[in-house]
């Protein structure tokens, strides 16, 4: 008995031993022995087991690797696609396109904390003229389309990509601060203007102090401080995604992927080469909104095929294979990328994407961090990368009275030669933005995700609008 006693004895001091020595292993530096989130040694931050939770509204893209820019030839029109291997990382993407109501959230946020500021709520405003047409009646959707609650759920068009841009830094910061709220670390402050508005940018740098909740983060040994990126508690950027992230998901090939082999390559976001639906319960039915041939954007009477005149709702079709809605027809959707005719040939193997711009903040002359009028974080350009790889002589305007277009056949579709003598203006310069996905008054071909077109970044149309997307940080599956 007392033998076994002893056994016991043992066995519970080397289980103890083992237990100790894992919770120093858990607490503690590998390199150093000190103890991590400790005041004796500095209180360093470690947080172990770090697993990213999705935005509102976004869905979870496992990345990989898949052929960008593939597209069946179209000898009606150009090709600027140069099919080309490329990988995507791990990254989240709304689940539907950014709907009126989503974006009427953002013109009522700011006719509330700058009201007497007339320029910028119209710099947020989408244009609703881009629904004027010169032999066409659109005009009740002038005033309807954006405003009135019967297309609350369809997607916001006539914004630019300007605006798309500054929707998803909005987003950011009004997810950011909902999370501080929730979490009882900051009290929702209904009177934020001027410069007393929350951002995540100038909350991490100490620029906003906003008011204490009752769950204020604290320091091991009870004091309070403000959250650090270290905390894992603040959300990566919203952000337009790019060209291959907005194309790689569209394809969907998650669902057809068997051991890293394609059991079918896919044409469109879903499997087979037709427009309409082959399982019985829709058999027959379109599976995008389209323009199905000259004058046919709906169907018959009593046969409405594809369910909408216009736009439809941002749920109206099924979803691809990861779960995202309407990524052929409906609208257009704006990406993050510069155009370029080829750009594949120029961008990286991994994450492609051209366009970067790289910044720090800026500082006055005792190295104090800047801010706009709006409380926006003023930024230096260091390198402006937009226009990288780009200086070969049939990409430039020539200088000089005497050079045309037609001289060189290379420049021919991105120049034009003004009525003014030597005056020549060109689509393809650096604020110029790739769109993709097809309309619905697109035809069939502009439905493959390979496909690409281009617009000024601050013109909108009638069938554009956009989702957003957030990097995904740690593993790439979770794991």
């Amino acid at each position: 008995m007392l033998n076994m006693n002893r056994k016991l004895l043992v066995f519970i001091l080397i289980v103890l031993t083992v237990v100790g020595c894992t919770t120093r292993k858990q607490n503690s530096s590998r390199t150093t022995g000190w103890k991590y989130n400790d005041p004796e040694t500095g209180n360093i931050p470690y947080l172990s087991g770090y697993e990213q939770e999705a935005g509102p509204g976004l869905i979870f893209i496992e990345g990989g690797t898949f052929t960008m820019g593939r597209v069946e030839e179209d000898v009606m029109s150009k090709w600027d696609n140069v099919p080309r291997r490329v990988t995507v990382a791990s990254f989240y993407m709304d689940e539907t396109e950014v709907s009126n109501q989503d974006y009427r959230e953002f013109v009522y946020w700011v006719e509330r904390v700058y009201p007497g500021d007339r320029d910028k709520k119209e710099s947020v405003l989408p244009d609703t003229l881009t629904w004027r047409e010169e032999l066409a009646y659109n005009e009740p959707y002038i005033q309807n389309y954006f405003r009135h609650p019967a297309y609350s759920d369809y997607p916001v068009v006539g914004v630019s990509w300007v605006q798309a841009n500054a929707y998803c830094q909005w987003r950011t910061d009004r997810v950011n601060e909902q999370i501080l709220v929730d979490k009882g670390i900051l009290t929702h402050d209904p009177a934020q203007n001027g410069q007393n508005i929350f951002t995540t940018d100038t909350y991490l740098a100490g620029m906003y102090e906003g008011t204490s909740g009752r769950r204020p983060q604290e320091n091991t040994d009870g004091t309070a401080r403000r959250v650090r990126w270290e905390d894992g508690i603040l959300l990566p950027t919203y952000r337009l995604p790019t060209e291959a992230e907005w194309e790689y998901a569209a394809l969907g090939l998650i669902g057809n992927a068997d051991n890293e082999l394609l059991s079918d390559r896919k044409m469109y976001p879903w499997n087979g080469t037709y427009m309409r639906e082959a399982d019985k319960k829709n058999k027959g039915r379109m599976q995008a909104n389209f323009t199905r041939g000259r004058g046919d954007l709906m169907g018959m009477a009593g046969a409405l095929n594809d369910r909408a005149d216009i736009a439809s709702t941002i749920k109206s079709y099924q979803p691809n294979d990861y779960g995202l809605y309407c990524m052929a027809g409906n609208v257009n959707e704006w990406v993050y990328d510069v155009y370029r005719p080829l750009s594949n040939r120029d961008v990286a193997e991994f994450q492609p994407f051209r366009g970067n711009i790289f910044t720090v903040p800026k500082k006055d002359a005792d190295g104090n961090i800047m801010r706009d009028e709006y409380g926006v974080m003023r930024l230096d350009t260091l390198a402006d990368y937009r226009n990288f790889k780009d200086g070969d002589p049939n990409s430039q305007i020539i200088d000089g009275d005497q050079w045309t277009a037609a001289q060189n056949n290379t420049t021919q579709n991105m120049y034009i030669q003004d009525d003014r003598p030597g005056a020549f203006s060109s689509l393809v310069g650096d604020d110029v933005r790739v769109y993709k996905g097809g309309s619905w008054i697109d035809r069939p071909y502009w439905l493959t995700p390979g496909t690409r077109r281009y617009l000024q970044e601050t013109k909108s149309q009638r069938d554009l609008g956009f989702r957003c997307a957030m990097t995904r940080v740690g593993s790439p599956g979770g794991f």
